[in-house]
């Protein structure tokens, strides 16, 4: 699904609409997790996140959780980079930063708290440098899904080097030491935030973060549940085109 807002400020420097040639795409068929799968592994060979593998692919049981939303991000129409969100709940607790951080998360829930827990955050080794904006862009997609799903709470399961950036950007803050992340070399530390309590504040340094109504349910909804969020969307707003965000 082509993205609906303009990306204004992407990176320090750097005016574009790179939103006009993004497309976020749902990948549900077996040929488009498995690019997405292959993806993963160039992305984490090259940065010295995992070891070599005869199969050339990364995923685990995550992948094929009904909480689990994994996204292809086409820039051109060419695989660029991708993003898993995962949802957390009382109702389906299971995701990957639970796994790791039980102690943590596991008192959220039993708030009633609904968590947003993006990882496999990966881009393409041979076009992230010609296009800085991409983690802005990617990970945009954490935060329309902390409207969709009304979440309590943004995670961010990261690499110690990386925690700047998810502060400056999300106001996520660490809430622990690192720890070994199944299948990963580097160990990954625990961020999170109050998206209820922080959310305007970014949107006003970020304003590209914002999605519309139309954009939210368009890009979750499965396949099969798509033409009904379509036709429900259309119905309300009278048209199909999408606003510039909300």
């Amino acid at each position: 699904m082509r993205a609906a807002a303009e990306l204004t400020t992407a990176a320090p420097g750097r005016n574009v609409d790179l939103l006009d040639n993004v497309d976020y795409r749902l990948a549900e068929t077996p040929e488009e997790r498995e690019e997405i799968y292959r993806l993963r592994y160039r992305a984490y060979l090259r940065e010295g996140a995992i070891r070599p593998s005869d199969d050339q692919r990364v995923t685990d049981r995550f992948d094929n959780m009904r909480n689990s939303w994994i996204f292809g991000i086409h820039l051109d129409g060419i695989l660029t980079s991708s993003v898993r969100i995962s949802v957390a709940s009382p109702e389906n607790p299971v995701s990957p930063s639970m796994d790791v951080f039980p102690d943590l998360l596991e008192p959220e829930l039993r708030a009633g708290k609904v968590m947003i827990d993006p990882t496999r955050f990966v881009a393409d080794p041979d076009r992230e440098k010609r296009f800085p904006e991409l983690p802005y862009v990617t990970l945009r997609l954490a935060y329309i899904a902390c409207g969709f799903f009304n979440a309590d709470l943004g995670l961010a399961s990261v690499r110690a080097e990386h925690q700047a950036f998810y502060r400056r950007v999300f106001l996520h803050k660490p809430i622990s030491s690192p720890r070994e992340y199944p299948g990963l070399v580097k160990p990954i530390c625990l961020m999170a935030v109050d998206y209820p309590a922080m959310r305007d504040k970014v949107f006003e340094r970020y304003p590209y973060l914002r999605s519309s109504y139309f954009e939210r349910r368009m890009l979750f909804p499965r396949s099969g549940e798509r033409s009904a969020a379509l036709n429900l969307s259309e119905a309300s707003c009278g048209c199909a085109s999408m606003g510039a965000g909300a």
